[in-house]
């Protein structure tokens, strides 16, 4: 057995890789991209042929990871938490249909929201599809359950959703790996009606579904990653996850001792929950996210045997920590650091040189001339045009929502209606709102930001890279109304008059605004 030094999402990988994947895939997505960057420079993974280049979105990642299930094969697919809400038709429909292959998503959900819209959390998914969710709380459980979350799948049948929060997934451990499996042969699956789902057949599939339920109850119950810690102290802790993670740093701080139940395996071990449930009747219930599990215990066994983030003992909002815990257990901390006043906070800013800074500065040129100076934006580096100094970005909500809010407003008699998207979030989910703008000769102009890459996330492959003007032209733009600029201090003016003609267009144009990222064209100097 050979130990490595590895971050959560690295454990993963290279778990998966052990497990005898043939394939990721993924959209990249802070805190999961590691995942992915990690099997596409392993050694392994080359030797081994592991399929791991970058899908569109997290839609067409899904979908090609249950046909690469289909063929018999193991495979990974890694999102981001909001990413699961653009691949949970897929995603849903695939606990209905099941799986052949070892199927495991991996999401990498974001409290405190470090870089993410919302604090969604994702077991949440697993507990609507009605499939195991496996939840580490360390990087060598990580790996443990990682390997453990294919055989699962393969056992019931279904698919797996593993969850890791940022914290986990962005920290190092020393793991253990154990022996590498061989990848699955190929074997297709046969039986042709699990996969069409016709109503007919789709009832039959939801009512087997139903079925393996309590099998899922019993192995939660079994599970090695599931177990009662005994203690005696008369406040009683169940932990989930990385919350267990927490709990033993403040048991070990302040030499506790608590009885402790923890689960990393769902759907809820039930004899464990009410065995440990029936000895106390003060328990902190510690889970990551949305108190998911505090709202059915205390729905089963009221409301006066638990305390947890919906009573105020532990913080409604943001990432749990040590300090958060120890507070909730009654405990006086010694922490009393303050931040001095001459410690400001400084908030992100786009690389001296980016493109997005010169295309902001000749939009902004342009928009003293207009009585109505919204720009709706979307989500990428260039977001940060809404803060100062450029403050040109008005909305950002969604991947994708900039063409379609822009096509909104400009119905709703907005004048110009102008929108800024990203190369990657254009080809994720900006083309089908471009086509709606076709359909309906709106009056709106898109601005394709496009630095050759997925620069938010480290310099991903974009999928578009080189066919934005055909895109566009194939999706019905005028090709006179389809301009090229480039982002540059020296053709601030004439880019000025560019967008201008077409913010006064009354039709769809686009603009693609093509430099490359100054952080891969570095890399690439350097290499």
């Amino acid at each position: 057995m050979e130990k490595q030094l590895l971050l959560g999402a690295e454990a993963i990988a290279q778990a998966a890789l052990d497990a005898g994947i043939s394939g990721v895939y993924a959209y990249p997505g802070t805190p999961s991209t590691e995942i992915t960057e990690y099997i596409q420079q392993s050694k392994q993974g080359k030797k081994t042929l592991v399929r791991s280049t970058w899908s569109t979105n997290e839609k067409t990642a899904y979908e090609a990871a249950l046909g690469m299930s289909f063929a018999g094969k193991r495979c990974m697919v890694c999102m981001k938490h909001v990413g699961l809400n653009v691949a949970a038709d897929a995603f849903m429909n695939s606990s209905i249909t099941g799986v052949h292959g070892g199927l495991v998503l991996v999401v990498a959900d974001d409290p405190s929201m470090h870089s993410s819209q919302n604090e969604q959390d994702s077991r949440v998914y697993g507990k609507f599809a009605m499939i195991p969710v496996l939840e580490p709380s360390n990087q060598q459980e990580t790996y443990d359950i990682t390997r453990y979350a294919f055989d699962l799948s393969e056992k019931l049948e279904l698919p797996v959703l593993l969850r890791i929060p940022t914290r986990l997934s962005h920290s190092r451990a020393v793991v253990i790996r154990q022996e590498p499996r061989e990848q699955n042969k190929l074997q297709p699956s046969t039986d042709k009606w699990k996969w069409i789902l016709l109503p007919a057949s789709a009832r039959k599939n939801y009512q087997k579904l139903l079925e393996k339920q309590q099998e899922m109850t019993t192995l939660s119950d079994s599970s090695e990653f599931n177990n009662i810690v005994e203690g005696q102290g008369t406040k009683a802790v169940i932990a989930f996850g990385i919350g267990y993670n927490y709990v033993m740093e403040v048991v070990s701080a302040y030499n506790l001792d608590i009885p402790l139940l923890k689960i990393s395996q769902y759907p809820l071990p039930e004899k464990l929950i009410k065995e440990f449930c029936d000895k106390y009747s003060n328990i902190l219930i510690v889970e990551e996210g949305y108190p998911v599990y505090e709202e059915l215990l205390k729905g089963y066994f009221g409301n006066d045997k638990f305390c947890a983030r919906l009573d105020g003992a532990l913080p409604r909002t943001g990432e749990l920590s040590p300090n958060v815990l120890a507070k909730a257990l009654n405990i006086e901390t010694d922490d009393k650091r303050v931040v001095p006043e001459v410690v400001v906070g400084r908030p992100p800013m786009l690389c001296q040189g980016c493109s997005h800074r010169d295309l902001f500065d000749a939009i902004n040129l342009v928009m003293k001339d207009y009585s109505q100076k919204q720009i709706f934006g979307d989500i990428g580096c260039y977001t940060l045009g809404a803060l100062p100094p450029y403050n040109t970005i008005s909305t950002c909500v969604d991947m994708g929502a900039s063409i379609t809010m822009a096509k909104g407003a400009a119905d709703a008699g907005i004048r110009p209606a102008v929108c800024v998207i990203g190369d990657s979030t254009f080809t994720h989910s900006g083309m089908t709102g471009l086509l709606d703008a076709v359909n309906d000769h709106s009056p709106i102009t898109i601005i394709i930001s496009d630095n050759e890459t997925t620069g938010m996330t480290g310099g991903q492959d974009s999928a578009g890279t080189g066919k934005y003007f055909n895109i566009c032209k194939g999706l019905g733009v005028e090709e006179e109304h389809i301009r090229l600029m480039i982002p540059l201090k020296k053709n601030l003016e004439e880019n000025a008059a560019l967008l201008k003609e077409e913010f006064d267009y009354n039709g769809v144009s686009v603009i693609i605004s093509q430099r490359e990222c100054v952080q891969t064209l570095g890399k690439k100097r350097k290499i």
